[in-house]
């Protein structure tokens, strides 16, 4: 076990204190002073360097190995973005700026909602939002503020169990209640059955396209034709955009209102739970409710237009994440049109590829095709009490970070696989083999080695419900 700083620490080598310079130190207010009521650990700066230079190669990473995440987490993005998102003009933005001083950033955030509509088929966007369900919230906030506005009282959701898992908690954080809905065994939504839950208490339906087994609504007319003669809206959720970039919007499906996950389809790891943006897009009769400021253009100023009654007002301080919206924009500018869609039909070739080779293997309860992800159901081929943690754990041994696991909940023992756009063939067809020989090899004939899995980590297998419920914080 490597040895953490406190544990390295010994007083030959004293650590560096404000308080030993008396030049720097008479400089600082007494108010503003550090006050060290514990101990510096008292290490050599060669050996400080080592250590978290060797702590940051124990990471797992998109430059390591091979993320079977996805764009969920983790999907590799060009580092020119990064590079760019780090440039002195940007880095050293002061939020609370003059406009005359920031017109370029701005016009960059103007830009991007106006490309986000060409993608989306809507209308207008905001891009305040920090995140996916930060955005999945402000969406539900407008639709209650529009029922609101036309005086119609609408509190009732409708969540199919194919959606994203963050729906039902973002509606009902917004004062709905939940109406459930359950899917057929592909994740889709049989119309008939949507008729028989409609009601006039019901607000909107909140779809996931492609749903969470990863395949594509079919009967969006008929549900978008039921769904709008009821006075209901419908809700677009953006977190597997990925899948259909270039090819359909939802804004031509008949969706009047959706949220885009930045940090998922345009250029920003969100492994490890952030940065993230969750813009917003509506069609324009929603227009009136998006989150204040506007960015409007006025001749060739920008501004920002807080005078919009109807609004729900400000979700987050300043104008959003802009390091994350400054990426997107950049790669969306870079590839263009064609590069987009090329990306999507690539994440959707490099899916079904790995489906194929995996479905005369193991169970793939959502059929024979997917769009850029799909879920394995293994549970008939575990034997001596294996279950899909034991399978993520030893993964993690063969040098792979684990999938998904348990999510969707409608599969048992579910693993969702998505290796996006710019895996090779030659990367996704090692998983493959590796994942195979796990659960049906290695679950028959040597099912110890999964239950002791990891064993080439640095730490084994934890109790990870006693680290929820009792975390230990600080090193004592």
């Amino acid at each position: 076990m490597k040895k953490l700083l406190n544990e390295l620490s010994t007083e030959c080598c004293p650590a560096y204190s404000l308080e030993s310079d008396v030049g720097i130190d008479a400089q600082v207010p007494e108010n503003l002073k550090r006050s060290l009521s514990f101990n510096l650990p008292n290490v050599a700066e060669s050996d400080l360097l080592r250590h978290f230079t060797n702590l940051s190669r124990k990471n797992y990473a998109l430059s390591t190995t091979f993320y079977p995440l996805g764009s969920c987490t983790m999907k590799y993005n060009p580092l020119i973005n990064e590079r760019i998102a780090k440039f002195d003009n940007f880095t050293k933005l002061h939020p609370y700026q003059n406009l005359e001083t920031i017109q370029g950033v701005l016009e960059i955030m103007y830009g991007l909602e106006k490309d986000l509509c060409e993608i989306s088929g809507m209308d207008c966007f905001s891009l305040q939002q920090a995140a996916g369900a930060h955005g999945e919230f402000a969406s539900l906030l407008i639709i209650a503020k529009y029922f609101k506005s036309i005086k119609q009282k609408r509190t009732k959701i409708i969540v199919p169990d194919s959606a994203h898992g963050t729906n039902s908690a973002s509606a009902v954080f917004a004062g709905f209640e939940i109406v459930p809905l359950k899917s057929e065994s592909n994740g889709s939504i049989l119309p008939e059955k949507l008729k028989e839950i409609l009601t006039p208490e019901i607000a909107a339906i909140m779809l996931t396209v492609p749903n969470t087994l990863g395949t594509f609504e079919k009967n969006i007319p008929e549900i978008s034709r039921i769904v709008h003669e009821n006075g209901s809206l419908l809700y677009y959720d953006g977190a597997n955009l990925n899948a259909v970039i270039g090819v359909v919007r939802p804004g031509d499906m008949g969706f009047d209102i959706m949220h885009i996950n930045l940090h998922k389809t345009f250029s920003t790891p969100h492994g490890g739970g952030g940065p993230g943006s969750g813009p917003v897009g509506v069609k324009v009769f929603l227009e009136p409710f998006l989150p204040v400021p506007r960015i409007e253009r006025k001749g060739t100023e920008f501004i920002l237009n807080y005078e919009k009654p109807e609004s729900i007002g400000r979700l987050k301080a300043f104008l959003g994440n802009f390091s994350v919206i400054l990426k997107a924009y950049v790669y969306i500018k870079s590839l263009g049109a064609k590069g987009l869609k090329n990306v999507s039909e690539q994440a959707v070739l490099n899916a079904n590829y790995m489906l194929a080779r995996f479905r005369d293997k193991i169970n793939v309860p959502a059929g024979n095709r997917c769009m850029h992800e799909f879920v394995l159901a293994p549970k008939a081929l575990y034997k001596n009490s294996v279950r899909t943690l034991d399978i993520a754990k030893r993964l993690l041994d063969c040098g792979y970070y684990a999938p998904t696991v348990y999510f969707p909940l409608i599969v048992e023992e579910a693993i969702m696989i998505e290796p996006t756009e710019t895996e090779s063939k030659e990367t996704l067809d090692a998983f493959v083999d590796t994942l195979i020989k796990i659960i049906v090899d290695e679950t028959l004939l040597d099912p110890q080695k999964l239950k002791d899995a990891p064993v080439n980590t640095n730490v084994g297998r934890l109790n990870e419900v006693e680290a929820a419920r009792n975390p230990v914080l600080r090193w004592k």
